[in-house]
């Protein structure tokens, strides 16, 4: 659950932010002073502060500045000021979003929610393990627990997709890892060797799909596809 923070002195202004939020299915703390809420930060981090900028103590600008000394909390200012200097210097000293009162709750709980998801952080992709066990001493792979039984040229073409997930290679950098020109007229053997490697893993795993044929650009290796 959400846990918001605002520092509004009006306090019919704070109870209509604390009930729209609350019913947005966060929680919620309430403070009235800049000094205090910059304490309650360093106590109780918050996920968002919902900053007035017209505080008894201290501005909510310079409670921003000091918030940002030491979090990069997301920050919602409300003013009754609309002035578009008044906005542009408060996006600039960090905050997030700014709303003019009279706002409607509503509003300030949708820009919530979208600020929250703007911040959530993203997994990383999992990379699925490898079916494919590489040994270049031994000059040997492995396919699913599979020893394979490669020609030289095999394992060098092998080992160039498999060093490179998804990069696309053309017949003649196949070539080239091979050690053989590319301009001696062989660009065509890489297609006889891809034919042999696909055979030899369809022995192992016959509806795998592993190298992929890109149209007039070349090969790659998919791990999607192994």
């Amino acid at each position: 659950m959400p846990h918001i923070l605002i520092v509004e002195d009006e306090s019919a202004i704070a109870d209509t932010l604390v009930y729209a939020l609350q019913a947005d299915g966060h929680s919620t703390e309430w403070v009235s002073l800049g000094s205090a809420a910059v304490e309650q930060q360093r106590l109780r981090p918050a996920d968002l502060v919902i900053l007035d900028i017209g505080l008894p103590d201290i501005s909510g600008f310079e409670t921003c500045r000091q918030l940002r000394r030491f979090s990069d909390v997301p920050v919602m200012f409300l003013s009754a000021r609309d002035a578009e200097i008044d906005r542009v210097l408060g996006l600039e000293i960090g905050a997030d979003d700014y709303v003019v009162k009279p706002f409607s709750p509503r509003e300030v709980a949708a820009r919530v929610r979208a600020i929250l998801k703007r911040m959530a952080p993203r997994p990383e992709p999992v990379e699925p393990a490898s079916p494919f066990q590489l040994d270049t001493l031994a000059m040997r792979i492995l396919y699913r627990n599979q020893p394979l039984t490669l020609t030289r040229h095999e394992f060098r073409l092998l080992q160039s997709l498999l060093e490179q997930p998804r990069r696309v290679f053309s017949r003649e950098q196949l070539l080239d890892g091979l050690g053989v020109a590319s301009d001696v007229g062989y660009e065509r053997t890489i297609d006889s060797h891809i034919k042999s490697l696909r055979a030899k893993l369809r022995q192992v795993a016959v509806d795998a799909e592993p190298i992929q044929t890109h149209r007039g650009l070349g090969y790659s290796y998919s791990p999607e596809h192994a």
